[in-house]
């Protein structure tokens, strides 16, 4: 039966006046991954029950909620009731709905099984939450500690040292090597601190600009992606992340090309989109995806074989979904494992910090109480 809409003032059943593309606004304004989820669930959630996809979009577009999506369902329901297909409206958002979810949605939309797509989209977009809401939290507190670190070691170079300039000057052919280096990089840091600030701040700014020059980019995404351990696991990350999308593209019926190319934005890797390129090269010129595979180094042994057996079979979409499950698991794993190996390492560091200035103020004086007395 389908649901019963629930009464509405005299304000809210007025029909939204229908809005031009050029009149939403999306993007940059607050539309998530995680408001596109919301929606996803909701709109599955509506047509299971049996609502017909317009009346499913007229339900979600009273529902109260940030203007900034509730802008993208109007436009989606005008599309649908003036003759469009669900997926044409979807492709006019890019921002919101990237192409790997319009092409998913066509294939359900062409078979007739809308509802089980919209499920799996939305538990992929759930896991793809979950997996970068874990990298998120495995190296934050890392990064604080090094903040905080800095900070630490800025105000004691630049507010506690210089109160007992006078007194070290008294012993100063006596004092350790370490507390003349730090006085010295004390005095030097608040004579040009001004310069230095400026310095910095104007290093990064060429560096922003650089990164976005195709050459600077070049060498950023390889110092980023080669680093030893963080680099391991960003290539992975992303990795899952086409897998999880090539099965269920290829499980809805979505061709092998067309998979392809909704796997481009995957990642922000360079190399991870010029490895998709060479696969769809590869798929063009009829020598199939496996040998695009075998080519990339930093694909796992494990997923080679297992991508060329599923050509093979036939299988490619059962492989890719088993694929994505079991690397999803190592890299959980080896994400763990590295946040428990990071945080006592940056606990040790900070204490050889802290023991090494203060061991650099506590012996001087020593020192200079021992010559007074």
């Amino acid at each position: 039966m389908p649901i019963q809409l629930p009464a509405m003032s005299p304000v809210a059943r007025e029909k939204p006046k229908r809005r031009s593309l050029s009149e939403i606004k999306i993007g940059k304004q607050g539309v998530t991954g995680k408001d596109r989820m919301f929606f996803t669930e909701r709109l599955a959630l509506l047509l299971e029950t049996g609502n017909a996809l317009h009346i499913s979009l007229d339900v979600l577009a009273k529902q109260p909620e940030q203007s900034e999506m509730k802008d993208v369902i109007h436009d989606l329901r005008d599309g649908v009731e003036s003759g469009q297909s669900f997926s044409q409206t979807l492709s006019r958002h890019p921002e919101v709905f990237p192409s790997s979810y319009v092409s998913v949605v066509a294939a359900g939309e062409h078979g007739g099984f809308l509802y089980p797509v919209l499920q799996r989209l939305r538990d992929l977009d759930e896991k793809r939450q979950e997996l970068r809401s874990m990298l998120f939290s495995a190296f934050s507190y890392p990064a604080f500690l090094v903040v905080f670190s800095l900070s630490v070691v800025l105000f004691v170079l630049m507010v506690v040292f210089p109160k007992f300039g006078d007194l070290f000057q008294m012993i100063w052919d006596q004092l350790p090597v370490t507390t003349r280096f730090l006085m010295t990089v004390s005095a030097f840091l608040r004579e040009s601190f001004a310069a230095i600030l400026m310095g910095a701040v104007g290093l990064g700014l060429l560096a922003w600009r650089a990164i976005r020059h195709p050459k600077g980019r070049e060498i950023a995404d390889r110092a980023l992606y080669g680093a030893p351990v963080l680099g391991e696991l960003l290539v992975l990350f992303q990795l899952v992340q086409f897998m999880h999308i090539m099965s269920l593209a290829l499980t809805n019926g979505v061709p092998l090309l067309e998979a392809l190319g909704c796997c481009r934005e995957v990642g922000s890797s360079l190399r991870f989109k010029r490895f998709v390129v060479s696969l769809e090269a590869g798929v063009q010129e009829g020598r199939g995806i496996a040998a695009g595979f075998q080519e990339a180094e930093f694909v796992p042994a494990l997923v080679r074989q297992m991508v060329a057996t599923g050509e093979e079979t036939g299988s490619l979409a059962l492989v890719m979904g088993r694929m994505a499950e079991y690397y999803e698991r190592e890299w959980k794993t080896r994400l763990a494992t590295v946040a428990k190996l990071v945080e006592p390492a940056m606990l040790v560091v900070m204490g050889v910090v802290v023991g090494l200035i203060v061991s650099s103020l506590i012996l001087p004086i020593f020192k200079l109480s021992t010559t007074v007395h």
